[in-house]
């Protein structure tokens, strides 16, 4: 039989593994008499842990929250998931770095040998793409009230601040929304949510979100476009729409590049791409102006076709022009003097 340490330690991480345990099948895992088991989690609840005994035939046990929390047993791949969760909470935009580094801190002080060397050895680097603003961090209390809302499926009253850029009225109304889910995207939080006002699907940047007090009637869910949080994101963020649901650029337009479309998707980030064939994709893509958006494409250095609209082909004919003409200037001004002399002839 095991000592009573260790015994503990198994039976807490027994319960731990599922909701509930019969009285009989714990004494049956542990090799112990069910009057063993009974003290065992008098033990246990001697040392804060909330274990709560469940009425019936066979009787059990449930190991419940409490006031405090207790400490928690982990088996080795529980402890690098939660090490390498931590390191990468500096990428979520969820304004916890200092926490996370405290709690890995905390949890690599009591990790074996064989587990810290695994984890010394993750070095991870949270790199932005250079000449972007650093991600907006979202506040911690403000994701848990909107994730409480989700769960409850109850309506959120909240002020929402526009982009600094963006015309309209420096105190706008509050918005009426039912929340649905919460999502990452580029080191941003996002709500995707029904907009009541606006009767529409829309996805709010948490970071400009103040939720309001207390929230509202409970809703019952609708259907996601696309089926799933998954596509409509997606589907939203490759240039369709800014994440408040209006249109994202003001030129947009679609040509075949003459590559598969495997070779361009990693390179494409706010833009659409669709195989056309073995050799050929169709790529849609928006820019701020018709020239700027001729120059993205033509970045791609392969043949292709205009598939439209008029302005993108007249784009790449003024491009053209003042390409060809940039080049001549530049082969004139270069040439070779063919007569007189030059700084290495000697008179």
């Amino acid at each position: 039989m095991q000592k009573t340490s260790a015994r503990l330690l198994a039976l807490l991480s027994l319960l731990q593994a599922r909701r509930d345990w019969p009285g009989a099948l714990l004494a049956e895992r542990l090799d112990v008499s069910p009057r063993t088991v009974r003290r065992d989690i008098d033990r246990l609840r001697e040392l804060g842990y909330p274990i709560a005994a469940l009425k019936g035939p066979d009787g059990g046990y449930r190991l419940g929250a409490g006031t405090e929390l207790p400490p928690l047993l982990f088996d080795d791949d529980q402890v690098v998931a939660l090490a390498v969760a931590l390191r990468t909470a500096a990428t979520t935009g969820a304004g916890i770095e200092e926490d996370a580094v405290r709690a890995l801190a905390t949890v690599r002080q009591v990790m074996p040998a064989r587990l810290r060397h695994r984890i010394d050895a993750l070095q991870i680097t949270a790199v932005t793409r250079p000449g972007t603003d650093p991600a907006p961090q979202a506040d911690t209390e403000v994701l848990l009230t909107l994730s409480t809302a989700i769960r409850a499926r109850e309506t959120l009253r909240f002020d929402y601040r526009a982009p600094d850029h963006a015309p309209g009225p420096s105190t706008p109304p509050p918005r009426r929304a039912e929340p649905h889910h919460l999502v990452t995207w580029g080191s941003r939080w996002y709500l995707v949510a029904w907009d009541l006002d606006r009767e529409d699907w829309r996805t709010f940047r948490v970071d400009r979100l103040t939720p309001r007090t207390p929230t509202g009637p409970r809703f019952t869910p609708r259907a996601l476009p696309g089926g799933d949080v998954t596509a409509y994101v997606a589907t939203r963020f490759r240039g369709a729409h800014h994440p408040d649901g209006t249109p994202a650029w003001p030129c947009r337009g679609e040509v075949v590049l003459h590559l598969p479309a495997t070779e361009i998707t990693g390179y494409v980030h706010d833009g659409l791409v669709e195989e056309v064939s073995p050799d050929r994709c169709r790529l849609t893509l928006g820019s701020w102006s018709w020239p700027s958006l001729a120059a993205l494409i033509g970045r791609f250095d392969v043949d292709f076709e205009i598939v439209g609209p008029t302005e993108l082909v007249e784009a790449f004919g003024r491009l053209g022009r003042r390409y060809t003409e940039a080049a001549a200037r530049s082969t004139s001004s270069n040439a070779p003097a063919t007569s007189g002399t030059t700084p290495l002839d000697t008179p």
